[in-house]
């Protein structure tokens, strides 16, 4: 299955695993590309930049092919020194990054001018325009369905789609609610050139995180989200579990400000509940797309399955169309 996105990345598969705060480890990273799609480190999950340019070493000793490094850049009185995480990302001889968040054109830029392919994450059309105009080589476009930040408008993948479909000219993937054949099928058919998914590669067995998390993808359905920050104009998707409900009910009272739910959403204690199962010890982001997650398989079981089934429905639709038209 060729797309413009494997050919200019070099993979086999439409499929890329975007950058995951304490999950893009080498280790899942390296799973995901050796399964023919793109693996992704997050840089900031490491906690300086020594230690990032050491887990790209890791993740080469893992796989020869092609890897991405995410770089999302979050606005902050005290900010991660992001210069030097970029610069081991050029010297590493990284040839793709995936950026988002804040005010990308300053790394985008520098990116570019060492040969570096940059795509950027997205939350609406006008981004991924904007992204466009700054010269990045591809766009990965985030519906409402989607854990994480998936932006103020509210948009469903069904319409954000194909809506930025018709004014991109870059390669464009789709995220967020993706993790069968039937959604890449889908985001194919809706003019995309391949899927981003975070969430459902966390429920694989390379994932670096606790088998309680990983059932509890498993049992839960689409409903099992909640809708953090949301007064604070920076909405966040995460799984519904004690943590978050507690951060919901403190939000809705009148007056709530940020600090009444800091010791709550502290990405510290993120890191502790993927590490221990903990439902209890923080918040863990996840998106609608639990809804479809009924099984643990590694990661190349579940691209070679994605890929099987969206070919084998695609095939399917086109046999019927020539039958109907016939």
């Amino acid at each position: 299955m060729q797309t413009r996105f494997t050919e200019m990345f070099g993979v086999t598969h439409p499929i890329m695993q975007g950058g995951m705060m304490w999950v893009g480890t080498a280790e899942m990273a390296a799973a995901v590309s050796e399964a023919g799609g793109l693996g992704t480190i997050t840089a900031l999950t490491q906690p300086t930049p020594d230690d990032l340019r050491r887990e790209i070493d890791r993740c080469r000793v893992m796989t020869s092919r092609p890897f991405a490094v995410n770089l999302t850049i979050l606005p902050s009185t005290t900010p991660p020194p992001y210069a030097q995480y970029r610069r081991v990302i050029i010297d590493s001889g990284i040839s793709v990054v995936e950026t988002a968040g804040y005010q990308p054109k300053e790394h985008v830029d520098e990116l570019k001018a060492h040969g570096i392919k940059v795509i950027h994450k997205c939350t609406a059309v006008r981004h991924a325009l904007s992204a466009e105009r700054m010269g990045v080589d591809a766009v990965s476009i985030d519906g409402f369905e989607c854990a994480g930040h998936p932006g103020e408008d509210d948009v469903p993948g069904l319409i954000l789609i194909p809506a930025a479909a018709d004014v991109i000219s870059v390669p464009m993937l789709a995220s967020g609610g993706f993790g069968d054949g039937r959604g890449l099928a889908a985001a194919l058919a809706l003019g995309a050139d391949g899927i981003n998914m975070g969430t459902r590669f966390c429920a694989t067995r390379e994932a670096p995180i606790h088998d309680q998390i990983k059932a509890m993808l498993v049992a839960n359905d689409e409903r099992a989200t909640n809708l953090i920050f949301r007064q604070f104009k920076n909405t966040g998707r995460v799984a519904r579990t004690p943590v978050s409900d507690k951060v919901v009910e403190i939000s809705s009272r009148p007056g709530a400000t940020f600090q009444d739910i800091q010791p709550l959403v502290a990405g510290a204690s993120g890191r502790i509940a993927l590490k221990t199962g903990d439902l209890e010890a923080g918040l863990i982001w996840a998106g609608q797309v639990q809804g479809i997650i009924h099984d643990v398989p590694t990661c190349a079981e579940l691209v070679t399955r994605i890929v099987n089934d969206a070919e084998t429905l695609l095939r399917r639709l086109a046999e019927r169309t020539t039958s109907v038209a016939a």
